[in-house]
């Protein structure tokens, strides 16, 4: 697989995630519940976006496509009560950045070196680039889990929607 090809697929996933993040958000019934903490989860879905977007902001659309995102890792964790029209923005501007980013990687750009350590190890751009997106992935779910928690919705907001990937195209009919 080219490069291009690899960067568009792993593009369109991302931002396919983020906007299904977006959808999660929208779908809460109200700003109170996103950041409601039932007993035994330890996170709430505010507290899980605005990880996410710290993440994904720093390590794209920072490091990458050198925006000058500053993250403030404790406030992603310590914030509470946000409203929803405020994680949605955040939404839309971690969709923006990582969009920006995304084609600025190279083929020897993905084979260098992250330019920074990674919990204490270095890891080449490539490796890590897939490990955030399915840190988006793995966060993303438990969003889910916990709207529908709250909410006591099984409704679904469309999640892992294949036909958002970089390669869908329509089938043909049997």
């Amino acid at each position: 697989m080219t490069a291009p090809a690899f960067v568009d697929q792993l593009r369109a996933i991302l931002l396919r995630d983020l906007r299904a993040l977006r959808r999660e958000i929208e779908a809460y019934p109200d700003d109170a519940s996103v950041w409601a903490v039932p007993e035994g989860i330890s996170n709430s879905g505010g507290t899980l976006v605005l990880h996410l977007v710290g993440n994904l902001r720093s390590y794209l659309g920072r490091v990458i496509g050198g925006d000058g995102y500053e993250r403030d890792r404790p406030r992603e964790f310590s914030a509470r009560d946000l409203p929803r029209a405020e994680l949605l923005r955040d939404i839309d501007l971690t969709l923006a950045a990582v969009d920006r980013a995304m084609p600025t990687l190279t083929a020897e750009r993905l084979a260098a070196e992250y330019p920074m350590a990674i919990g204490a190890v270095k890891v080449n751009t490539q490796d890590f680039i897939v490990h955030i997106a399915v840190h988006l992935g793995y966060h993303l779910g438990q969003v889910d889990y916990h709207r529908r928690i709250v909410s006591r919705s099984s409704a679904t907001v469309a999640t892992v929607a294949p036909a958002e990937l970089a390669s869908a195209r329509p089938a043909p009919s049997p």
